[in-house]
């Protein structure tokens, strides 16, 4: 297949896609229906494909659009991998399971929103909600600048922000927001007081098909850190040395860890992957976020603060709201055919790094 003939532009046409080479390659689906209807009044859905046996006792998966409009790029990625006979036989002969589950975030996928419906940022969700939840006072200090009554921001917010970078530099302000916060629900970044329709879902996901495997393996797909259409390798375990030892004999030295300052990603709260923990107890888990570049990284945070101005305001006029969605599709998915034959490529190269891993 064609690279850019893998990707969709729409969550609708991605999932016929995903669902179609399922078919081919003779693979049931496991359709997990949302409560919710798409942009264009679609069925939502987290739909799971396993290619191999159940109880291979080595699985990996491959997932997309845990920040739902992020999904275009990986849902792509999941298209190329299953139309791949070459691919999917390595997997075989290795003795490896892949399990594909599309559409982490469907609602957010379908509606251009990388949130859920709760606004909830699905990857700063997963905490236990007994326990007292963790403060951001830094995210505290600039809520009101990151998410603006009016949009335009007015000169005076405007100055602000630049202050604030010029006084404190891009990563302070990345940090800031992008770490994750419970106190602001109309904000960025919410991670939300209650686990998410996806969240209960996904680990159903991994209690159904993950409890059988001794070695486990992640590669969760994502857009909008870093030079365009560079994939970084971004650990995606606990703070654990011997796991991050094990990523990078499995994805190379150039994996970048959040705990120790590697990575282009600030240091994150109620990740998404600690649930292979929880769910998969007994099998020794490593992963990876294969984050994929799109457009500076200002260019994404004022994309996102206008997106969230957006859904905090429905009334906005219709071109405007147009306008403001597509910038966001934008600053996370790169409609280009050079940029998708580059993420597909990488991408191929860390599943089959990933089979040799959990095979060795």
């Amino acid at each position: 297949m064609d690279p850019s003939a893998a990707f969709a532009q729409t969550y609708e046409q991605a999932r016929e896609k995903f669902l179609a080479v399922a078919d081919a390659a003779d693979l049931d689906v496991e359709s997990h229906i949302h409560p919710l209807r798409g942009r264009d009044g679609e069925t939502l859905a987290m739909d799971v494909a396993l290619d191999g046996p159940r109880d291979a006792s080595r699985l990996l998966l491959v997932s997309s659009a845990c920040h739902g409009v992020e999904g275009f790029c990986g849902s792509g990625i999941q298209v190329a991998l299953l139309s791949d006979s070459d691919w999917r036989k390595r997997a075989r002969d290795a003795g490896v399971a892949v399990l594909y589950i599309h559409g982490l975030n469907p609602y957010g996928f379908s509606w251009w929103r990388r949130v859920t419906q709760e606004n909830v940022d699905l990857n700063r969700n997963f905490h236990d909600f007994g326990q007292p939840l963790p403060p951001n006072p830094q995210y505290d200090e600039i809520a009101s600048l990151l998410a603006p009554p009016t949009w335009p921001p007015s000169d005076e917010i405007n100055a602000k922000v630049a202050q604030l970078i010029a006084e404190r530099g891009m990563a302070a302000l990345q940090s800031a927001t992008s770490g994750g916060q419970y106190d602001h629900p109309e904000g960025l970044f919410y991670g939300g007081h209650d686990p998410t329709w996806s969240n209960q879902t996904l680990r159903q996901v991994l209690r159904d098909n993950g409890r059988r495997c001794a070695r486990l393996g992640w590669i969760d797909l994502h857009t909008g850190l870093g030079p365009r259409g560079h994939g970084e390798r971004i650990f995606a375990c606990r703070d654990d040395a011997a796991a991050l030892a094990r990523a990078r004999v499995w994805w190379g030295e150039q994996v970048t860890s959040i705990y120790d300052g590697s990575s282009t990603s600030a240091m994150l709260t109620g990740l998404m992957w600690l649930a292979a923990y929880d769910e998969c107890p007994q099998a020794e888990y490593t992963g990876i976020a294969l984050e994929f570049g799109t457009v500076p990284i200002l260019d994404v945070i004022n994309a996102l603060r206008a997106e969230q101005w957006l859904e905090n305001h429905p009334e906005a006029p219709a071109a405007m709201a147009r306008h403001i969605k597509q910038q966001l599709r934008d600053a996370f998915y790169v409609d280009e055919d050079d940029w998708k034959r580059m993420v597909v490529a990488q991408a191929q190269d860390c599943a089959n790094a990933a089979i040799l891993g959990l095979s060795s």
